[in-house]
């Protein structure tokens, strides 16, 4: 057994903090979480890290990573001229940078030749070191659609269920779907065109849900934002309302999303100030003020990077998390609300919020600790000092990164 003691815990709920608290846990699970001394005789036993000064909570949750992204398809042998054996290694590299930044669980959506399959399997063997994956292995889109290369075309329901059905016996943990273009797909759809109607989509959910299995959307257009929220997928990824003419917001569809109670995912990341240094400023900013006022008219939001694109000529690094959660604080979100869809909500919409995403008797001891106090200044949760997965500790090269003291 193990107690972590800290000047505070969070336990991922808004404000919801355990002042000079402990966390004990017993191999991957945790026991109980408490003011210091609530272990009780349990304590005796235990190996104890003291982190006087540092703050306890939940490992953080990425909704949306692309570990394995390669856009370099060659136009006639429609692949890519990396090898399955090299992206799989650079993949593997890819999550060591992820749950250096604190990330415990990310939800990969979108993979060719089901690598992400075999990465999240050899993790959970202790073969590579990462957080846990919740893989949706191919995504399904049109015959030549965004990201047809990896390998989920289907135009019509029959092939979108076979597709589907594919990836589902291929052990997915969730489905993904491009129900519009995208930004990234030489000669697809842009992203304000629809890829899918409803009832496609809704052939998707189906699929998924017979197997117990969430539906995350690749949707910017309106429509496909639309027909997602009908259709009754679990997260919207991007929902950026875009149109030829660039981002237009629309309060009559938001009101449609929140009253759903569908999960969005708008993608904030890292890279967003060089994005908006490159690209321009107007057309970002109104899409960030977008984010903003659909959280004000109540949509439930989530913390999701998409990690592993570049935007343009400006990557957006799998390193790069709590940057993400920054743009969140920039527009108008507190520190304890952005903690809360970093962690509960987004466990929650990726489908493992019953273990993990918050310090809880009973759930996977998934848990960092940093120094400082994050409800006060977001940028300490780059403050590192202990990551644990299932209660194995990493690091930057897989190690332990404090040092334990018996007590």
């Amino acid at each position: 057994m193990r107690i972590i003691r800290a000047s505070r815990v969070l336990t991922g709920r808004p404000g919801e903090m355990i002042a000079d608290g402990e966390v004990l846990i017993d191999g991957s699970r945790i026991v109980s979480v408490g003011p210091r001394g609530s272990a009780g005789e349990a304590a005796a036993a235990a190996e104890v890290i003291d982190l006087p000064g540092h703050t306890v909570l939940p490992g953080l949750v990425d909704a949306h990573v692309h570990l394995g992204f390669d856009d370099k398809v060659h136009p006639v042998t429609r692949r890519s001229p990396e090898s399955d054996a090299h992206l799989l290694l650079r993949m593997a590299e890819n999550a060591r940078k992820l749950v250096s930044a604190g990330v415990t669980t990310a939800r990969d959506l979108g993979a060719r030749d089901f690598l992400d399959l075999e990465l999240r399997d050899a993790i959970e063997e202790g073969l590579a070191v990462g957080p846990h994956i919740v893989a949706a292995t191919r995504p399904i889109t049109i015959t030549g659609g965004h990201c047809w290369y990896m390998g989920g075309e289907a135009d019509d329901e029959a092939a979108i269920r076979r597709v589907a059905r594919e990836n589902l016996r291929a052990g997915a943990d969730c489905l993904k779907v491009m129900a519009s273009g995208g930004q990234m797909t030489p000669g697809a759809p842009p992203s304000w065109v629809p890829q899918y109607g409803t009832e496609q989509l809704r052939a998707v959910v189906e699929e998924a849900a017979s197997r117990g299995k969430g539906v995350a959307a690749h949707a910017h257009a309106h429509a496909a934002i639309r027909g997602s929220v009908e259709a009754g997928v679990t997260t919207i990824e991007h929902c950026t309302f875009f149109t030829p003419s660039g981002h237009r917001y629309d309060p009559e569809l938001v009101e449609l999303v929140a009253a759903s109670g569908t999960y969005v995912c708008p993608t904030v990341h890292g890279a967003f100030h060089r994005v908006r240094k490159v690209h321009g400023q107007e057309m970002l900013d109104a899409w960030l003020a977008g984010v903003a006022s659909m959280r004000e008219a109540g949509v439930r939001q989530i913390a999701g990077t998409d990690a592993g694109f570049a935007v343009g000529d400006v990557a957006n690094r799998t390193d790069g998390y709590v940057g993400g959660l920054e743009v969140f604080a920039m527009a108008g979100y507190g520190n304890a609300e952005i903690i809360e869809l970093a962690t509960v909500l987004a466990a929650d919409a990726c489908g493992v919020g019953e273990v993990a995403g918050s310090l809880d008797p009973g759930k996977r001891a998934d848990i960092i600790a940093v120094a400082g106090n994050p409800l006060e200044r977001l940028s300490d949760l780059r403050n590192l000092a202990l990551v644990l997965v299932s209660g194995r500790s990493v690091g930057q090269a897989g190690v332990e990164t404090v040092t334990s003291s018996v007590g």
